[in-house]
């Protein structure tokens, strides 16, 4: 799988979630979304970019954060 296309689908998801209101719903929204629909595979290597390239890896702040925030669930 090819991470750059990793960083865009969770960027698009990201974009999705940022309308919300309330941040720490949309944070949760991201990372659920991202756990229910992506295999351990994909997760896997999203974490490894975020670990790799501390300055956000080309994710979106609220996907950045959201990976911060939920890892613990992502992982």
């Amino acid at each position: 799988m090819d991470i750059q296309n990793l960083i865009r689908m969770a960027n698009r998801i990201g974009q999705f979630f940022d309308s919300y209101p309330d941040r720490a719903e949309a944070l949760e929204g991201i990372s659920s979304h991202i756990r229910k629909f992506w295999t351990p595979r994909m997760r896997r290597l999203l974490l490894e970019q975020t670990d790799a390239q501390p300055d956000g890896a080309g994710l979106l702040p609220i996907v950045a954060e959201a990976i911060q925030v939920h890892r613990d669930q992502l992982a």
